[in-house]
């Protein structure tokens, strides 16, 4: 990593603790900050409105950054306050019927699932999900098998919010293409974290957030939507702003994906949101997924050899969120004890994934995730930590 990260851990959180929570909330890096600070005392200098007419350059250049960070056009990009709420814009935008059936993985996210079933119990679709292989990875030949005339949607997460797993998103969308199925991709924790490629993913729509491996600010994420599916999308819900009014009981959509925004924004996140994008690719998003998976699979080496200790991750080539349980120790007494000693962890309950929680057995876990700036000494003192958790 470049010498300048040094100088970044003096002034951030990193010269305080070991924070090992960035699948939750990424420490922000200078930047980010400075420039936010900066937006926001110019609105309290000269007024709100005033400071983005002022800026107006800069804010809508968050567009281009953004589109640069995943691949695809400016008109293809529109920010959102969360991920959640970009995922529901767009899913709530598409139409179903009886018997229509919408494919999901096994660790679909909570917020996205319960929004599947939803609809689901409002339309007579149905929910199904896609088989694993043998290592519990979405598995793209049963997918294959599944598609009929009837199914209406794939919608998966790509990395889900525990166990390392990384679903073959490209493989999902050539399948997705080959039989014109629209595909609904949740970005979320591969974001800043892995490269991504709309194009070669194939998906229709992308959602992410700012706050997690990106490291922007929290209340930002966006919205990738596919041009030519986007042309016969109507949002579930629009304003002035999405679709301006042009005549007597007559509005016209926006062109562009931000028929999917609301006139209000916080611009000072937006702001530090296309920071933190073009901080990301200053650094060059390869090198940011070697280092985390180097430090990730530092952390399950380290964690293995802790007695008591029962690693949770899936896949053969597990992404950056390490997840774990410790016999003797409940998950949330567990991430207490490693916060006495100063370490940032999470915890991650059955609920946010009942699914795969479900099927697994898990309780709740603990998860830890390394990003870029944190070091090989740092996992191995959570690592020894843990191992006095354990005792």
């Amino acid at each position: 990593m470049p010498t300048s990260f040094a100088c970044e851990q003096i002034r951030l959180g990193v010269a305080h603790r070991i924070h090992l929570n960035n699948a939750g909330a990424a420490l922000m890096p200078s930047p980010v900050v400075d420039g936010m600070v900066a937006y926001l005392q110019r609105e309290a200098t000269i007024g709100g409105y005033e400071a983005s007419a002022e800026s107006t350059a800069r804010l809508q250049g968050v567009y281009d950054s953004i589109a640069r960070l995943v691949g695809s056009k400016r008109e293809e990009i529109a920010l959102t306050e969360n991920a959640t709420l970009a995922w529901q814009r767009a899913f709530y935008s598409l139409r179903f019927g009886p018997g229509d059936r919408i494919l999901i993985s096994s660790a679909e996210f909570a917020a996205n699932y319960v929004a599947l079933l939803q609809v689901a119990r409002r339309t007579g679709a149905r929910v199904e999900v896609i088989p694993e292989d043998a290592y519990q990875v979405l598995d793209p030949e049963a997918l294959e098998r599944m598609i009929d005339k009837r199914v209406r949607l794939i919608a998966i997460t790509w990395i889900p919010t525990n166990g390392g797993l990384v679903n073959p998103a490209e493989a999902v969308g050539r399948i997705a293409r080959a039989h014109s199925v629209p595909y609904l991709l949740d970005a979320c924790q591969a974001v800043g974290q892995i490269p991504v490629n709309v194009r070669a993913l194939g998906c229709d729509m992308l959602t992410a957030t700012g706050r997690k491996f990106l490291r922007g600010p929290r209340g930002t994420g966006f919205l990738y939507m596919r041009d030519d599916f986007l042309k016969d999308i109507e949002p579930a819900m629009i304003d002035l702003f999405g679709a301006p009014w042009v005549g007597p009981e007559r509005y016209e959509l926006r062109p562009d994906a931000r028929r999917f925004e609301t006139w209000e924004a916080n611009y000072a996140a937006r702001l530090g949101l296309g920071i933190a994008a073009d901080y990301a690719l200053s650094i060059g998003i390869e090198r940011i997924e070697q280092r985390c998976r180097q430090l990730a699979n530092e952390l399950r080496a380290a964690l293995g050899t802790v007695p008591g200790v029962l690693l949770h991750d899936l896949g053969e080539r597990p992404a950056s969120i390490v997840s774990f349980t410790v016999r003797g120790a409940g998950a949330r007494e567990v991430m207490c004890k490693l916060a006495r000693h100063k370490i940032n962890v999470s915890v991650s309950p059955p609920a946010s994934t009942p699914l795969d929680a479900a099927r697994r057995g898990l309780p709740d876990i603990v998860r830890a995730s390394p990003h870029y700036y944190n070091t090989i000494d740092e996992v191995h003192t959570l690592a020894s930590a843990v191992r006095g958790t354990a005792a």
